[in-house]
C-alpha cells in the first residue's frame, strides 16, 4: 500500500501573483475589518444605524458585539500566513451566514459571494501549497 505524500518542497509563488494575491487579499479584508470595528463601536455607542441595520435583519441587538468580535477574529485568522487556510474556511462560513440572513430578508446577496470569492481567489494566489492541492489544470 502507498502513501501518497505531497512534494518535500513546496514551489514558492511567482511575484506577480503573491502580490496580486496580497492586493486581492487586503480589498475584503478591508471590508471584513471596517464592519467589525464598526460592530464593536456600535456596541458600545449604541449607534443607531447600525440598531437599525440590524432589526432589519431581524438580528437581536445583543449579538452586535459577539458578531464583531468572530469577525475580526476570522479575519485575523485570515491574515496571518501560517492559518490562512483556516481563516478563509471560517470567513467562507461567516459570509454562508450573511448570505443566509440576507436571503431571508429578500434582500440581494451578489457582493457577499464576490466577497467570499475573492477571499479564496486571494489565498489561491499567494498561497502555493493550495495549488498543489487543489491544482486548476493537472500537468
Amino acid at each position: 500500500m502507498s502513501i501518497n505524500r505531497l512534494p518535500s518542497e513546496i514551489p514558492v509563488p511567482t511575484k506577480t501573483s503573491f502580490f496580486a494575491g496580497w492586493v486581492l487579499t487586503i480589498l475584503p479584508s478591508l471590508l471584513f475589518a471596517f464592519s467589525g470595528v464598526m460592530k464593536l463601536v456600535g456596541h458600545f455607542t449604541q449607534a443607531p444605524d447600525l440598531i437599525k441595520g440590524f432589526n432589519d435583519l431581524q438580528i437581536p441587538v445583543k449579538l452586535i458585539l459577539p458578531i464583531g468580535i468572530i469577525e475580526i477574529l476570522c479575519l485575523v485568522v485570515y491574515l496571518i500566513p501560517k492559518t490562512a487556510v483556516l481563516g478563509a474556511i471560517l470567513l467562507t462560513g461567516y459570509m454562508g451566514g450573511a448570505i443566509l440572513t440576507h436571503l431571508r430578508v429578500g434582500e440581494a446577496v451578489v457582493m457577499q459571494v464576490i466577497i467570499g470569492v475573492v477571499v479564496w481567489i486571494a489565498l489561491y494566489l499567494r498561497e502555493p501549497r493550495l495549488r498543489m492541492i487543489a491544482p486548476l489544470r493537472r500537468g
